[in-house]
């Protein structure tokens, strides 16, 4: 047959090139699939803080009250985030990934039913147990698909859908939850959740779970020093940016003066900032790891504490709602950290991250509520976070020593 004049020759570099190509398309759809899970998620984890006022009103409990909601949903992350790392060691990824977004979208509906203060933080720990095995797993399967030199980026791309949560789903759910009854935020999350497990079936490659996994394996992190002592910088360090957002409406409205109607849009500059904070922490985690966790301590504990002079005033308070955002930076670098550290457990330890987060969770979200009621002032939880930052640079210290 003749050749065609015009046919250009197949040489190896042109196939190498559609191989990357190809290569790089796979790993965009799994990524934003994965993205999708983590949107969902981070929008039923944060939306609630925002809603806390109506909570209370609705169950008859103080605000400082209301946040127990966060601290249990926590508490949910910080037992489950071990358990399914364990119990479903050798599990396929993709088949873990659904079973547990799915989870979580039960959850959710079920918050629907709640009629008493009790029942809430039940369902809240229920919805809490797989959101750290989820991201540790989702975590895992970006950071495979790309280079080393590249992991805290693909990390970051897969945060990225948390942190993008607060500048898209928090506002629409809050918004939902004030006009017809925080109920509905729950409906509205567990929907992105049931979505994005459909996306993850058709996208995600389902990846066997590592070689030799096993629930004996995987418990080994337990035994690793440096894998407690990164787990205690996350935990103790990013404690602070959720003793003041876990409180942020009253922050806004008693402090600030703001009215009800704008904190929606606070929220979104907060998640501007999320989006921000994941994508430089990543860039930053990619070039130096050690140095970044400890500059990006400094940043929390200086952010932090220009909270109590910042609040007062609308327009350092709009630029502050941004800044708090940032700090959510340190988050690609901690779970690179941890993948270093971890040797074998590579999946507990992914998902230990997340509850050391929820811990933060947690630990702020009380002793900001602690503080507030002691009658130091809204405020006082941004000190409050500061010393918390502090404390998670001197746990980073101790950790470089070892």
């Amino acid at each position: 047959m003749p050749t065609t004049p015009n046919a250009m020759p197949t040489t190896p570099a042109s196939v190498s090139a559609k191989v990357a190509d190809n290569t790089q398309r796979k790993f965009l759809y799994a990524v934003t699939a994965l993205g999708l899970g983590a949107f969902a998620i981070g929008t039923g984890e944060f939306a609630m803080m925002g809603l806390l006022p109506e909570v209370a009103k609705d169950l008859a409990v103080s605000i400082p009250e209301a946040g127990h909601v966060v601290t249990a949903y926590a508490f949910g992350v910080v037992i489950g985030a071990p358990m399914f790392a364990v119990l479903t060691a050798s599990w396929p990824r993709r088949t873990l990934l659904i079973a547990l977004i799915l989870l979580f979208a039960a959850g959710n509906f079920a918050g629907t039913l709640t009629t008493d203060f009790l029942s809430l933080n039940i369902v809240r720990f229920i919805a809490g147990l797989p959101h750290g095995a989820y991201f540790g797993v989702a975590t895992l399967v970006a950071a495979n698909m790309v280079a080393p030199h590249k992991r805290a980026t693909a990390v970051g791309l897969v945060i990225l859908g948390l942190t993008s949560s607060t500048l898209l789903g928090v506002p629409v759910a809050t918004w939902l939850g004030q006009t017809w009854g925080w109920q509905t935020a729950y409906v509205f999350v567990a929907s992105l959740a049931v979505i994005s497990s459909v996306a993850v079936y058709f996208v995600v490659p389902n990846a066997p779970a590592t070689k030799n996994a096993n629930p004996r394996s995987e418990l080994g992190a337990l035994a690793n020093k440096q894998v407690w002592l990164t787990l205690g910088i996350g935990a103790v360090g990013f404690g602070g940016m959720f003793a003041v957002f876990s409180y942020i409406k009253p922050i806004l409205t008693e402090v600030t003066k703001l009215s009800a109607g704008v904190i929606p849009l606070i929220l979104s500059l907060f998640g501007v900032g999320m989006v921000v904070g994941s994508m430089l922490g990543a860039r930053l985690a990619d070039k130096n790891l050690l140095r970044s966790i400890a500059v990006l301590l400094l940043w929390n504990a200086v952010v932090l504490g220009g909270v109590s002079f910042a609040m007062s005033y609308t327009i350092s308070a709009i630029i502050w709602a941004f800044l708090l955002g940032t700090l959510v930076a340190i988050g690609p670098a901690l779970q690179i950290r941890l993948m270093d550290v971890a040797g074998d457990a590579q999946t507990l330890a992914a998902a230990l991250n997340h509850s050391a987060f929820n811990v933060a969770n947690a630990l702020g979200a009380w002793l900001g509520g602690v503080v507030i009621t002691m009658g130091y002032g809204w405020t006082s939880t941004g000190w409050l976070g500061a010393l918390l930052a502090v404390g998670g640079l001197a746990v980073f210290g101790l950790s470089i020593k070892k």
